[in-house]
């Protein structure tokens, strides 16, 4: 079963969040996300292949989680808090 959790009405204007739930930097991806109550679209690359493919295609062959892309589509990789903080200021 894949996981998706949408926190907006529209889905266009939402940022993606390709992660993984082993995966320390994506559980802080979205605490992140989550304490600064901006809206994403959480999709776990090991239950959606497609997912996964997208991930290493962006990433140079390697599949780096959380790989996160903004509705301008400017993609974040394995970003810190610092970097989440300047892409939304």
């Amino acid at each position: 079963m894949q996981e998706a959790v949408l926190h907006a009405t529209d889905k266009q204007e939402v940022v993606k969040m390709y992660a993984t739930r082993w995966c320390g930097d994506c559980r802080m991806a979205k605490r992140w996300f989550d304490s600064h109550s901006i809206p994403y679209e959480y999709i776990n690359i090991e239950e959606d292949e497609r997912a996964a493919e997208y991930v290493v295609r962006v990433n140079g062959g390697m599949q780096s989680v959380p790989t996160i892309v903004f509705p301008d589509g400017s993609i974040l990789v394995e970003p810190s808090p610092r970097e989440l903080a300047a892409k939304f200021s």
